[in-house]
């Protein structure tokens, strides 16, 4: 199969089976990009996530846009990018000529709560993941790093912005400091 049409055909996947977003998409992506495909490794499928939670645009956007563009360049890039929209695209176009007829439906209503509570279970899942592959096991450094991101964000309510530069420079710091000992 020509690697485009597979790349599109997988994010289009990916983003037809995914409800909640770029962080209930991360396991399917595990799967399906790393395992499956072996279109990059785990490390660098985080790296791409955390780039494109900082980036402007949709995580799961920004995230096929990065696979791709290593698979396949710009055009890997595209086909990714078009294939992780499309579904979103078609159920949304469909969702919205119904919507207003069905919106005070009970079985909708019921419908949407099963959806939230499938999506909260997702997210959780993901955030265990992220935290097994990128704090535990990975030293005091990062445990420290966590737990000041963790207390910064939960109760001083920083922004996420300044949380990211701020984890950034902190980990260039000590990645010299580490260097010239």
């Amino acid at each position: 199969m020509n690697l485009h049409l597979d790349l599109f055909l997988t994010f289009a996947r990916v983003g037809g089976l995914t409800f909640g977003g770029g962080y209930a998409m991360l396991p399917i992506l595990e799967r399906e990009v790393v395992e499956k495909k072996g279109w990059c490794t785990q490390e660098e499928l985080t790296d791409y996530y955390a780039i494109g939670q900082c980036t402007p645009g949709v995580i799961a956007v920004n995230t096929a846009t990065f696979v791709g563009s290593k698979t396949a360049g710009f055009f890997g890039a595209a086909a990714a990018t078009a294939g992780v929209v499309f579904p979103s695209l078609v159920i949304i176009i469909i969702i919205a000529s119904f919507l207003r007829r069905f919106a005070d439906n009970q079985y909708v209503i019921h419908a949407f709560a099963g959806l939230r509570v499938v999506v909260t279970v997702l997210v959780l899942n993901t955030v265990v993941k992220l935290f097994k592959n990128n704090v535990k096991g990975k030293g005091l450094f990062a445990l420290i790093l966590f737990a000041l991101v963790l207390i910064a964000s939960f109760f001083f309510k920083i922004s996420s912005i300044i949380l990211v530069v701020a984890a950034m420079a902190w980990g260039l710091f000590f990645s010299l400091r580490v260097r010239q000992k």
